[in-house]
């Protein structure tokens, strides 16, 4: 059997997070360069250049330059300002690794262009995502960083969010890989339409009346939309910029989709498990999206609807059910399985070790913290 240089990997890994950031900061330049109006250094701006600075190029840095937040690794040793790989974009490159081979393998440049352009555009797109998702959930702090409608202002949160979704696409540039992101910003929009609808009167009403496996499909469906299509994004943008067959290109969708819903089993979870949850723990319960709340829910356990449940009866409901422990244990079980057949069939994929190393060490993370999960649960509830 072959050993796996996983040093080597990890340091192509860390090469290819290092080319994002350079192609992010050149992208960046462009944007947000000299003012329009001609003149050199020092020379004043007209007001025109300044309006357009403050309220475009101003917001557009803060939003592409917060932080990463989910990292694919830590940052290594001595890493210039700390920061790790980011996870989805180092999906991008995981596509061109296994389809295209490593750096001391043939490659094809004009492919890895393709790709390059391509992990900017997702990267700005999730960027572009967290502003207009921070408005809708009224969210302050991102990432340990004021929110962008915080410092800029709702007004121009949303259009700097709208504007770089039309910067996002117009980068992408190949037109496979703009039809596959134009796909998923419509999913995206789809699922987190869904998601808010949860907090209205009427589809806590029909949640309410819903048989169980129900409620589970909507949720599944909802998931599938709102948080896969964060997986499922980079990764087909990828496929489609280097014609990978239609075959492989369902398994991977599987995959992401597997990995997506047990992201989202575990943010749900987390709810109530302070060990992993921290200052966040407790605080989603102004609808009716979480999986915990959509599996004890139910007619006879509660006199109270769930049209009139404001949050706090909807934390003092769940808290105090007597099966949340037992429902904590399964759902951790469901997500860890989740990722474990993610991972599965996309070793069934690789073209190599070192491609299913660096498709490991990419989602090691995420993956360990849903391992941790389920052992924090279990050890909780004693099982």
């Amino acid at each position: 059997m072959t050993t796996v240089d996983v040093a080597g990997v990890e340091a192509v890994l860390r090469g290819d997070a290092a080319l994002l950031e350079d192609d992010l900061a050149a992208f960046l330049d462009s944007l947000t360069g000299a003012p329009t109006q001609e003149g050199g250094p020092g020379a004043e701006t007209s007001a025109y250049d300044a309006a357009l600075r403050c309220s475009l190029y101003e917001p557009v840095a803060d939003a592409v330059g917060s932080k990463v937040g989910q990292e694919a690794l830590p940052p290594a040793a001595g890493a210039p300002g700390g920061r790790g790989a980011p996870l989805r974009p180092s999906m991008v490159f995981w596509a061109y690794r296994n389809y295209r081979g490593f750096p001391d393998e043939s490659g094809d440049d004009a492919d890895l262009a393709v790709v390059r352009r391509t992990a900017v555009a997702v990267r700005i797109l999730l960027k572009a995502a967290v502003a207009l998702d921070d408005v809708q959930d009224g969210s302050v702090v991102r990432y340990g960083e004021a929110a962008l409608h915080v410092t800029h202002g709702v007004p121009l949160a949303l259009n700097t969010g709208a504007w770089l979704i039309t910067a996002a696409l117009r980068h992408a540039a190949d037109p496979a890989v703009v039809d596959s992101l134009v796909r998923s910003v419509g999913n995206g929009f789809t699922g987190q339409a869904v998601d808010m609808s949860t907090r209205s009167a009427r589809t806590r009403a029909e949640l309410m009346a819903a048989p169980g496996d129900a409620r589970v499909d909507f949720w599944e469906s909802m998931a599938a939309l709102k948080t896969g299509t964060l997986f499922w994004m980079p990764l087909d943008a990828a496929v489609a910029g280097l014609r990978v067959v239609d075959h492989e290109r369902r398994t991977l969708d599987d995959a992401m989709r597997r990995l997506g819903l047990a992201s989202q089993l575990f943010n749900d979870l987390t709810d109530f498990v302070p060990e992993l949850g921290g200052a966040n723990v407790h605080e989603d319960f102004d609808g009716l999206s979480n999986r915990v709340f959509l599996e004890l829910l139910d007619g006879s356990d509660t006199e109270m609807s769930g049209t009139e449940m404001s949050g706090t009866e909807m934390k003092s409901f769940v808290l105090g059910h007597p099966r949340l422990q037992d429902t904590l244990l399964t759902l951790s079980a469901e997500a860890v399985e989740l990722k474990r057949a993610a991972k599965n069939a996309m070793h069934g994929v690789c073209r190599s070790e070192r491609s299913a190393a660096y498709f490991d060490m990419t989602i090691e993370r995420k993956g360990h913290l849903i391992d941790r999960l389920h052992r924090t649960v279990r050890q909780r509830s004693g099982a």
